[in-house]
């Protein structure tokens, strides 16, 4: 029964270690930012980054809504060199590494588009990700089996927030395409209903009219 009661304690024990270091690895991100904008028509908008050199970035946009899905997309570096230059595009992705320290900055363009509103996402990874644990970073020793265990919960983890995103921007995406076939439907059905009420009026006026003529040669 003692026995028991220990083998207990000590199961319950490695599972809040568990979920103590899934909780902290949680908080354990790459300097990442996300924004879904607004970019109204012929505009121009720019987002800034401070980087330093040496420090490997990634950037990923893609556009939800709105014309034909398509967007000019910029990436500047501190010396105002072109990093990255693309035009009319739907979604891509660029990796680069900062060869300089400064600010950099990317920007979306919607100027080509005379009355059409985007609706854009992006997202910016600054840097690598840092080591799990403290004792990680300092030592290069083989992992335990329950720091390899989170280790392989911090990856699934990071590959089902991609899923998310990657599915959250589809159905966004989707449910805008559905709207906006809805608005067709509904503007074609209001247009048949007033043609059959035009051809039905008309077609009340002639026979009317048919039979008011042979009313008076009678």
């Amino acid at each position: 029964m003692a026995s028991f009661k220990s083998l207990l304690r000590h199961t319950t024990a490695m599972i809040w270690s568990i979920l103590v270091l899934v909780l902290m690895l949680s908080f354990l991100e790459v300097q990442a930012a996300e924004l879904t904008f607004e970019l109204p028509d012929r505009a121009k908008m720019c987002f800034y980054e401070e980087i330093q050199s040496g420090t490997a970035c990634a950037l990923e946009y893609q556009v939800i809504s709105g014309g034909n899905y398509d967007v000019d997309a910029v990436l500047y570096g501190p010396n105002e060199k072109i990093l990255y230059q693309a035009q009319r595009k739907q979604y891509d992705s660029v990796d680069f590494t900062a060869d300089v320290a400064g600010e950099y900055y990317f920007c979306f363009s919607n100027e080509f588009s005379s009355f059409t509103h985007k609706l854009v996402y992006f997202d910016i990874m600054v840097g690598e990700e840092p080591p799990l644990t403290e004792e990680m970073g300092r030592h290069h020793t083989a992992l335990t089996q329950l720091e390899m265990s989170t280790v392989r919960i911090h990856e699934g983890l990071k590959i089902v927030r991609d899923y998310q995103t990657h599915h959250r921007l589809r159905e966004m995406a989707g449910r805008d395409m559905a709207e906006f076939l809805g608005e067709r439907v509904q503007y074609w059905s209001l247009g048949e209903t007033g043609v059959f009420v035009f051809i039905g009026l008309t077609t009340i006026f002639i026979l009317r009219r048919f039979f008011a003529d042979k009313r008076s040669a009678i």
